[in-house]
């Protein structure tokens, strides 16, 4: 039987900056193999082979597809909290509330703290942290000693389902 959602997001990388930086990588590679394979020109000064090159392409192309496809989906439930980060999780990984000795909305600095978004690994106790976008996050701190920050875009909407629910 599934448990009641209180709370749910879905969050995706959204920094401008990021997917300009891989337009412009997909876009010389294309231009590359437009001006090496479908014109005859060699592409810069020491060319690579056509098979190379589309190669790089197609892994750059790939690679560009995962990015895309990355989303952290969140959700609290009257169980527990659910996190995926997808495509690297595919099944939302459970935290029952018992399990949580803690659990709170907090801001946070994603380079000092985590260096950068992503799945990370924070340093000096900080624990892991799954976060997209922003400086805020739900802390999880378990009973184990363990600590886990889920980035949130809602961190009033989460303070107040966690009131509700009292695990604030």
């Amino acid at each position: 039987m599934e448990s009641e959602i209180l709370f749910s997001e879905r969050q995706r990388f959204k920094q401008w900056w990021i997917w300009l930086l891989i337009l412009c990588i997909n876009g010389l590679f294309l231009f590359g193999v437009f001006k090496q394979i479908i014109n005859g020109q060699p592409f810069g000064d020491k060319p690579m082979s056509n098979s190379g090159l589309l190669f790089a392409t197609s892994i750059t192309l790939l690679c560009s597809l995962l990015f895309l496809s990355i989303r952290l989906d969140s959700q609290i439930r009257s169980d527990g909290v659910y996190v995926r980060y997808f495509p690297f999780r595919l099944k939302l990984k459970k935290y029952t509330w018992s399990e949580i000795s803690q659990c709170y909305v907090r801001q946070y600095s994603p380079i000092a703290e985590y260096g950068g978004w992503g799945y990370r690994i924070g340093l000096f106790g900080k624990g892991r942290a799954l976060n997209v976008s922003g400086n805020k996050g739900l802390q999880l701190e378990f009973t184990n000693g363990k600590k886990l920050l889920i980035g949130t875009n809602k961190p009033e909407e989460i303070t107040e389902v966690l009131r509700k629910i009292k695990q604030v």
